[in-house]
């Protein structure tokens, strides 16, 4: 029996020290998962700050687009869009124009993703999808994607018009 129970003691001492283990590392990846979301926080603030400063322009060059603040669940950014009519052979047309630029919420991927979708006249023509590990980003990356789609949106829509 004195065998057994010191078999015993040392199964139960191993038990508590896994739990430990266990617990300390549970806390680590708890730390780890709201710094993350912190990060991704931050990100998507200074990106839909971007996204805003660009699309506010669109108007400017293209009068009759409304600008539009996004946020919520599918993400934050911003949107710019127009209806217009055509009158051809005494038939009437409603023709649609918008760009949206997001920001995706944070999800169990830990990534930022960033997402553009674009129709020009009731035709979509532009989607883009790009994401990165919360960890690896490249602020200027980001940046300079949404200043290359809403330039590459605004070509469209000028070749279009």
């Amino acid at each position: 029996m004195n065998e057994f129970d010191e078999r015993l003691k040392q199964a139960i001492a191993r038990g508590n020290r896994k739990h430990e283990r266990d617990a300390q590392q549970e806390q680590k990846q708890a730390l780890n998962l709201d710094e993350l979301k912190q990060l991704h926080s931050q990100y998507r603030l200074q990106f839909s700050e971007h996204i805003e400063a660009c699309l506010q322009k669109l108007p400017q060059y293209f009068p009759g687009f409304r600008f539009e603040t996004l946020y919520g669940d599918r993400g934050w950014g911003a949107a710019c869009s127009r209806d217009d009519l055509r009158l051809d052979g005494g038939r009437r047309d409603n023709l649609y124009s918008r760009l949206e630029v997001t920001v995706r919420p944070f999800s169990e991927y830990h990534v930022v993703d960033l997402a553009a979708k674009g129709t020009v006249r009731n035709k979509e023509l532009l989607t883009r999808s790009h994401f990165v590990k919360i960890a690896d980003v490249e602020p200027q990356e980001y940046l300079e994607l949404i200043d290359r789609w809403v330039l590459e949106y605004a070509e469209l829509y000028a070749a279009k018009g």
